[in-house]
C-alpha cells in the first residue's frame, strides 16, 4: 500500500514535459483537496527519491516557484522550467494558465 508521499510521487512522474501543475491540483487528485502543503512537503523531500521526480513542474495555485529554495540554489527550478520551454518571469511561470496540467482532467478521477 502507498503512503501518501508515493501517491504525490507517482502523479507527479505523470506531469509532462514543458507543463506544469500546482499543489492543490495534486492534492485534489489524489481525493485530499486540503492538503496542499503536504504535497509540498513531498515536493521538498523527492530530492532524496531513489526514482526521478519531477518536482520542478510543480508550483502554487497562481504560478509563483515557491519551492525554488529546495532545489539547491535559487535559480536551479527555473533553470529546469526553462529548459523544457516554460518561460519564468519574477519568480512566475508566464502563461500559467496555458502550461497548467491538471490531473483530474488528464488521469481521470484519481484515488
Amino acid at each position: 500500500m502507498n503512503n501518501f508521499y508515493d501517491n504525490v510521487y507517482e502523479v507527479t512522474r505523470k506531469i509532462p514535459y514543458g507543463r506544469v501543475t500546482s499543489y492543490g491540483a495534486i492534492a485534489r487528485y489524489l481525493g485530499c483537496a486540503q492538503s496542499s502543503r503536504m504535497v509540498g512537503w513531498a515536493m521538498k523531500h523527492s530530492l532524496d527519491c531513489t526514482e526521478f521526480v519531477p518536482a520542478h513542474r510543480v508550483v502554487n495555485a497562481s504560478g509563483l516557484l515557491t519551492g525554488k529554495m529546495n532545489f539547491g540554489g535559487t535559480h536551479v527550478m527555473e533553470e529546469l522550467l526553462e529548459n523544457e520551454g516554460i518561460s519564468i518571469k519574477d519568480n512566475r511561470v508566464v502563461d500559467f494558465k496555458m502550461k497548467f496540467w491538471d490531473p483530474v482532467k488528464e488521469l481521470g478521477t484519481g484515488y
